[in-house]
């Protein structure tokens, strides 16, 4: 039975948008969801910063430079984006804006 839900989901297309605006020809199908996203793509610090604001504009969640060590796997990435890492804080990709 497949534990991921849609959120989840949406998290991982969000992460794997923002990869792809940085490494066009990215490999997602290949990388584990343990995988240190900066290595496997060969991520510098401009390419990193990059991606965090792409994936904080396109979930609209909230990034701060304080939550980037928290950004270094699918698996975290999906974590902090559906909220499990946040403690709360931030909006999700499913949430609604009043």
């Amino acid at each position: 039975m497949n534990d991921i839900t849609s959120g989840e989901t949406e998290a991982r297309n969000l992460v794997a948008e923002a990869i792809r605006r940085i490494v066009p020809d990215a490999d997602l199908d290949t990388v584990g969801d343990d995988s240190p996203l900066r290595a496997e793509f060969e991520l510098d610090s401009l390419d990193f910063l990059s991606f965090a604001e792409t994936l904080a504009q396109r979930s609209r969640v909230d990034i701060t430079e304080g939550d980037y060590d928290r950004l270094v796997t699918m698996r975290t990435c999906v974590e902090f984006l559906t909220g499990g890492d946040r403690g709360g804080r931030g909006q999700g990709p499913d949430a609604e804006h009043a």
